[in-house]
């Protein structure tokens, strides 16, 4: 009877030490689809005297997700596209590169859609803040090196033509 016992006992024992062992999987790879770009508007960036610079096809970031989220994960960007973040009012403006895979021109505008700031080159991945330094109400994100090329200076404006 002892015997029959001891043969239950360890057999209940080796059942809860196999039953504690940690299962292991192979590690999975995870892959997200690529973002890609759906036009929601046109913009046409102006100079001072009314002379248009670049016309360029925009995708809207107007709510909080979307501008929390604005270009991250993306891995390209067309020179002719943009994103356009709009607030609900105006002051000074801070973003971050964080899970952003392209360099990016932030380009501020205040409440007329008056460029009132440049940041150029901003580095994919940085966490380090890019403040606008005036207040502004829209921030327009383009590839890295356009707002130089297309001569872009404060003072310039932006027109937004919505579909």
């Amino acid at each position: 009877m002892i015997r029959k016992n001891a043969f239950i006992s360890l057999l209940l024992l080796g059942g809860f030490f196999m039953g504690c062992k940690e299962k292991t999987k192979a590690p999975q790879e995870i892959t997200t689809a690529e973002i890609e770009f759906k036009k929601e508007a046109e913009v046409y960036l102006t100079k001072a005297s009314g002379d248009t610079i670049k016309h360029l096809e925009i995708e809207i970031a107007d709510d909080d997700y979307q501008r929390e989220t604005g270009l991250m994960y993306r891995q390209k960007l067309e020179d002719t596209h943009g994103m356009l973040f709009i607030f609900e009012n105006e002051e000074e403006r801070g973003f971050y590169m964080k899970n952003t895979r392209i360099p990016l021109d932030l380009i501020f505008l205040d409440a007329d859609q008056e460029v009132v700031s440049i940041a150029p080159d901003a580095k994919p991945g940085s966490l380090e803040t890019i403040p606008s330094g005036v207040p502004a109400q829209y921030v327009l994100e383009v590839n890295a090196g356009l707002s130089e090329k297309w001569n872009l200076e404060v003072g310039d404006k932006l027109i937004l033509n919505k579909d």
